[in-house]
């Protein structure tokens, strides 16, 4: 999830627009120069541009301290495109600040979205864990700056550093404990989107559509994903779903998961300690049936569980 650090502006600077206006091509008739803005998370960036002839993009953007996020999310892209994955296409990007002094990087629009007004059925968290199935298949391509190893889920916030600036939370400090004294397994690496969530998925009624977001991607253990993804269903729709979640990932991938509890753990002490600001990322994607308590009782819940399990 996108952390507060993180925020775009509030409003689509006319430079930045005029350049993806530009990248979709010349105008195709009178007024097609005209083109209407939507801010797609929070009313801000990405921004979903349309022409008047039709043609439409989305415009990332985001300051230098992104230019790393925005280079993975682009080799990702890439990658994923060249097997098959449901993702957005790479139309241009510009990660110099040369354009009104922000890096931007526009895509197609993809079908679907990612908003739910409520918990949704099974059948789409089993579907969710086949789509990690199905990323893990993509061949892991060399690391480098753009594609990185990864050993956690949302790798650019430091939610250990949250956990020292809080009061202090037993239960999350016992899974420090134990992740401490507890090997990590080796396992092959694998490609890894290393920031998936349902709000980082597009469904078209309980089809899935496409899958954004891929700024945290990476080489890694396949634990990263799956983990993540299950806790954020335990989050958003309670223990059957993080369990269909699985279901789905062992049917897909035609074996047993490797190390799911240890995994459940990180993925767990991958969220804010109070889940604050990961409240509100949930509730912009209309689940406003959940609020802080509900979704901290869960993630605790879950954790207890995975400390339960993993021994």
């Amino acid at each position: 999830m996108t952390s507060p650090a993180e925020e775009a502006p509030e409003t689509l600077d006319p430079v930045l627009l005029a350049w993806a206006s530009a990248a979709l091509g010349p105008p195709t008739g009178d007024g097609d120069g005209d083109a209407t803005v939507v801010g797609l998370r929070a009313g801000g960036s990405p921004w979903r541009i349309r022409r008047s002839s039709g043609q439409e993009g989305v415009l990332r953007v985001a300051g230098p301290a992104a230019r790393g996020r925005l280079a993975t999310e682009v080799a990702a892209l890439e990658l994923t495109s060249a097997h098959g994955l449901p993702v957005p296409r790479v139309l241009a990007t510009d990660l110099s600040g040369d354009v009104g002094g922000r890096l931007v990087v526009l895509t197609s629009v993809q079908p679907g979205m990612s908003r739910t007004s409520g918990p949704p059925a099974v059948e789409r968290f089993r579907a969710l864990g086949a789509l990690v199935a199905r990323i893990h298949e993509v061949p892991a391509p060399a690391v480098s700056a753009e594609v990185p190893v990864r050993d956690r889920p949302v790798p650019d916030v430091d939610f250990a550093a949250l956990r020292r600036q809080t009061p202090a939370r037993p239960l999350l400090a016992a899974a420090e404990e134990t992740l401490a004294d507890a090997p990590l397994p080796e396992r092959p690496a694998v490609f890894v989107h290393g920031d998936l969530w349902q709000g980082n998925t597009l469904w078209e009624g309980d089809r899935l559509t496409g899958v954004v977001d891929w700024g945290c991607a990476g080489v890694g253990p396949a634990g990263i994903d799956l983990g993540s993804l299950r806790c954020d269903a335990a989050m958003s729709a309670g223990r059957d779903a993080a369990a269909a979640v699985l279901s789905g990932y062992e049917e897909a991938a035609g074996r047993p998961a490797d190390d799911v509890a240890y995994w459940d753990v990180v993925a767990a002490l991958c969220t804010p300690p109070t889940i604050d600001w990961f409240t509100d990322r949930i509730r912009d994607q209309g689940r406003t049936d959940l609020d802080q308590p509900t979704l901290l009782t869960r993630r605790d819940g879950f954790l207890r569980d995975a400390l339960r399990r993993l021994g």
